[in-house]
């Protein structure tokens, strides 16, 4: 049922994804006079089509349902064939240099409205989020050096030089405002209310390197979601928890004193005291619910995969309950929302892709289709609005790739047409082939890559 479940996810986020961005070239070539001929959802064979009798453009599905094409008449493409001349000033080669360039970029274009307008639809409907209560930070991070100390319940971001702050809602638009400062290099104001009042805790994010804003952007600044409760999910067989006495359904409340109320810390905290007794504060469910324990357990030491350093490890699944709310905003702010987290995650996207470039993010970031088709099947599991974001996310990654200066690309093809309008000349042939080849040398390598990090995830090796 899982499987059935992805694939149909799959296939109807390829295939909404494909429709927008081929519309979009399709409807700017329209509005610009050239005629299209062909509007393809997918390639190879085709398993319907349909002319239109008003614009003779012939709708198609085919058998290969990842991607699709709009074929426009151009004097280039005919195979030697004639054009008949009351027909030329439709030919797409005819247009002027900036018409061609808004026919390519549409595509893209298309993709980053669609981004905003499912984000916007996810804003004014409501979703569900953690609330912005802040755990107690681990030593030394930026959040303990600011004077977090946890159960703070964050309510505004304000960059140093400047009064009004802006709202902030929720934990997740708490890590987006952040994550914009990191991007600019700002200092910024965060204002917490606790027991005692607001107050406000300074950020210097100046000093973030690229490195340091990633999918763990929040823990490096040691801020974890607080007020919640750390649950032990479950087990593994033969385990130190086992030996324990832990269980599925036990209350994390402390660990050598110190309270506990996100994994993350907890975790951090087992690691560093391998092969040493550590006392846990559990409480347990069931009969005696509400009642306190104290647990030895002494976590067992194994290798880091990554660091290759021994660390300890007790072998419970944690998860973490943090108090949530929902978050719902007006038409016109949940446009502007959409907008600004569409523009924050392109430029994201755009930064990821560099730093794989020059190296200084793995490769292992690439995700090809099984890891796409995995996610929209968990999102479509987890309900609409997850959908709808995950949906938004892959539209902008859509619309950035197409955008990058590959040859073979959107993104390519706009290259060709900046060159030919700042010097006058269309780029040859020649070049042009030369360029297509390397171009989908790029695209083939890039797909491998990522479909080797598919297999990777999938038989975990």
């Amino acid at each position: 049922m899982n499987l059935l479940i992805e694939l149909l996810a799959f296939a109807v986020a390829i295939g909404v994804l494909v429709v927008v961005h081929e519309y979009g070239h399709y409807s700017v070539a329209r509005w610009c006079g050239v005629k299209v001929l062909r509007f393809s959802i997918g390639f190879g064979k085709p398993l319907f089509q349909w002319v239109s009798p008003k614009t003779g453009t012939e709708w198609t599905i085919a058998a290969l349902p990842l991607g699709g094409y709009v074929k426009m008449l151009d004097e280039r493409e005919t195979g030697g064939a004639p054009i008949p001349a009351e027909s030329l000033p439709q030919a797409f080669n005819r247009k002027s240099v900036w018409r061609r360039f808004a026919i390519v970029a549409a595509g893209p274009v298309a993709n980053f409205l669609l981004a905003i307008v499912l984000f916007a639809l996810v804003f004014a409907t409501g979703v569900t989020e953690p609330a912005a209560i802040v755990a107690a930070p681990a030593s030394n991070t930026l959040a303990a050096k600011a004077g977090f100390e946890g159960g703070e319940t964050v309510v505004g971001v304000r960059a140093e030089n400047e009064a009004e702050s802006e709202s902030v809602r929720s934990w997740s638009d708490l890590r987006w405002k952040l994550l914009g400062a990191a991007f600019d290099h700002k200092r910024v104001v965060l204002s917490a209310k606790d027991a005692h009042g607001t107050s406000d805790f300074q950020f210097d994010l100046r000093g973030l390197t690229e490195k340091d804003v990633d999918d763990d952007f929040m823990s490096h600044l040691g801020l974890e979601p607080g007020g919640g409760k750390l649950m032990v999910a479950g087990v593994q067989p033969g385990s130190a928890a086992q030996q324990a006495g832990l269980v599925a359904g036990d209350r994390l409340r402390a660990v050598d004193g110190i309270p506990t109320e996100n994994a993350t810390a907890f975790i951090a905290y087992v690691k560093s005291h391998a092969g040493q007794p550590v006392t846990l504060k559990v409480e347990r469910g069931g009969q005696s619910a509400g009642k306190l324990e104290d647990v030895r357990i002494v976590p067992q030491s194994q290798r880091d995969e990554v660091t290759g350093q021994q660390i300890g490890r007790i072998g419970a699944e944690l998860a973490t309950q943090v108090p949530s709310i929902d978050v719902r905003y007006g038409p016109l702010e949940s446009l502007q929302l959409g907008a600004r987290r569409t523009w924050d995650l392109a430029v994201y996207s755009v930064r990821m892709f560099g730093r794989m470039v020059i190296g200084e993010a793995s490769l292992k970031n690439l995700s090809g289709p099984v890891t796409i088709a995995d996610y929209a099947g968990k999102s479509a599991r987890l309900g609409p609005s997850a959908f709808l974001s995950f949906l938004a996310l892959v539209s902008i990654s859509l619309g950035v790739l197409n955008l990058l200066p590959i040859p073979v690309l959107d993104g390519g093809h706009l290259l060709y047409y900046l060159v030919e309008a700042v010097t006058g000349k269309v780029v040859s042939d020649r070049w042009q082939l030369v360029f297509q080849r390397a171009g989908l040398a790029c695209i083939v390598a890039l797909s491998a890559i990522a479909l080797f990090n598919d297999l990777a995830r999938l038989i975990h090796f």
